[in-house]
């Protein structure tokens, strides 16, 4: 099973893809889409046509994207949605499954605290998946994303389990 992580930016989105087999989960590859500062829509394309290159390249299973976090600026989170969409709708374009997870949810499963910092994020990322370094922060981040989806899918399938 091969998961893409997502960390959406409309200047840099973070992608990384992790293969789960059994126990082990290795990365498969990591890495940031540079949008640059150009005008938006050729923004967007970027982001489009670089995560549908990935996908066709490395043909995950399932993707793993972050939701949009709103802090202090509308303008902001509406080009971060749009860039989120752009990706999305690269893995869809292949009819691949997308879940969504919040970013404090992403933290949580990957450092045990939903307020870690994106260096404790690194730190956990390279630990768990055995890197040599600390990946940049998008590509750290989208790796996490991948890990919570397999963490979170891990958890509801003993659920369902217990169920039965």
């Amino acid at each position: 099973m091969r998961i893409l992580g997502i960390d959406p930016g409309s200047r840099r989105t973070g992608v990384g893809i992790i293969e789960v087999s059994g126990r082990e989960v290795v990365p498969v590859c990591y890495g940031v889409i540079r949008a640059g500062d150009g005008d938006f829509p050729e923004r967007l394309r970027t982001i489009f046509e670089g995560v549908r290159d990935l996908v066709r390249e490395n043909r995950p299973d399932e993707v793993a994207v972050e939701s949009v976090f709103v802090a202090h600026n509308a303008a902001s989170a509406i080009k971060l949605g749009q860039a989120r969409g752009a990706a999305i709708c690269a893995a869809i374009e292949r009819s691949l499954p997308v879940a969504e997870y919040a970013p404090r949810a992403v933290k949580q499963a990957v450092v045990g605290r939903g307020a870690a910092d994106k260096a404790q994020v690194q730190h956990m990322v390279r630990v768990l998946l055995e890197l040599k370094e600390n990946p940049v922060e998008d590509a750290a981040d989208a790796l996490a994303v991948a890990l919570c989806h397999h963490h979170t899918r891990g958890t509801l399938a003993q659920i369902a389990t217990a169920r039965r």
